[in-house]
């Protein structure tokens, strides 16, 4: 039973898996934002080429 206790104490005083957490958090929320500025300036390049297009018809 003292085993169990000690093995639970170390469960919860330990960071490392926190810190994997964390960081999969931020790789996370970075790829959100990766994702939604290329969809933004994919909208922008597309009417731009659409002007150009018009522009030389």
């Amino acid at each position: 039973m003292q085993d169990l206790m000690q093995q639970a104490k170390q469960f919860v005083q330990d960071e490392d898996s926190v810190t994997a957490i964390e960081y999969g958090l931020i790789a996370a929320l970075i790829a959100i934002v990766i994702i939604a500025g290329v969809k933004l300036v994919g909208q922008n390049l597309s009417a731009v080429f659409e002007k150009v297009q018009s522009a030389l018809k």
